[in-house]
């Protein structure tokens, strides 16, 4: 059984994986590029996503794209819970609805309010499918997950989600603050301005919530959001650059370099989907 690793270096691939985790408190965000799905079978996960407190709870499945900074933050019962990750080049590539992938990929969590008996038998077949040593039973359990999320998307469309939860400590208010306005030149200084404290009690606060230091998670989000356009769209490097918060070309491709360990050009051949798909 898996639990996350503090040590695990940031965007560090999972690939293509059907495993069971721990539930536990995190103590700092993590980051890997993958959309996760996870699936309760008891208790409860609270995750603070893009400044955005939300519980999945059991028998209802939630969505993400795991290069926004994610983070458990609250944990009900101790029942394995499963995760699914599949990267995001794959994601992108099994022809879900446009406005659910762009929901995604802006760093929403989306929660199915249907609960489907089924979900936690075929999550455990998927398990035991990506353990074989078996091609085509790992290729029936892909083309699985790629059915399961279009059914996921179709029924979001239909208006069936959880929402978020709305109350947010001084912390996670200013994880909010950074996430809608990371776009933005961003200090600690006038991040605590904005929530009325003082910049050293921010700076301390943040740190010891999350396990990483407000500039941090400011650069996390702003690459996240680099990554989002580098696959979505045809702009040029410098305006995603300048869009995604970053003054200049060269500091951009320095820090999505440290965070990638590829350059921006590189990330989006490797990502990019095909025409048909976009």
């Amino acid at each position: 059984m898996k639990q996350f690793d503090t040590k695990r270096p940031e965007f560090s691939p999972y690939g293509f994986a059907c495993e069971s985790w721990k539930p536990t408190r995190m103590t700092r965000p993590d980051r890997h590029n993958e959309i996760e799905l996870n699936l309760l079978t008891a208790g409860s996960l609270t995750y603070l996503l893009g400044g955005q407190r939300t519980k999945i709870e059991a028998g209802r499945l939630g969505i993400f794209w795991a290069a926004i900074p994610h983070q458990i933050v609250e944990v009900e019962g101790d029942t394995p819970y499963y995760v699914v990750t599949v990267p995001l080049s794959e994601f992108l590539r099994v022809g879900l609805d446009l406005s659910f992938i762009n929901r995604i990929l802006q760093g929403e969590l989306i929660v199915d309010c249907d609960h489907y008996p089924w979900d936690e038998l075929v999550f455990r077949r998927w398990e035991l499918d990506l353990k074989a040593d078996d091609r085509v039973l790992q290729r029936a359990a892909n083309l699985e997950v790629q059915s399961r999320l279009l059914r996921f998307a179709h029924g979001i469309n239909d208006g069936k989600l959880v929402p978020s939860m709305a109350a947010l400590t001084r912390a996670d208010q200013i994880a909010c603050y950074i996430a809608r306005n990371y776009q933005q030149p961003l200090t600690s200084q006038s991040i605590a301005n904005a929530m009325d404290v003082h910049a050293n009690y921010a700076m301390t606060l943040f740190r010891k919530t999350f396990g990483t230091t407000m500039t941090a998670f400011i650069t996390q989000h702003r690459i996240s959001h680099a990554q989002r356009l580098l696959v979505t769209t045809d702009n040029a490097i410098l305006d995603v650059a300048l869009d995604s918060g970053f003054q200049s070309l060269s500091r951009f491709n320095e820090a999505f370099k440290a965070g990638c360990g590829c350059a921006p050009r590189e990330f989006r051949k490797t990502h990019r989907p095909a025409s048909p798909s976009r």
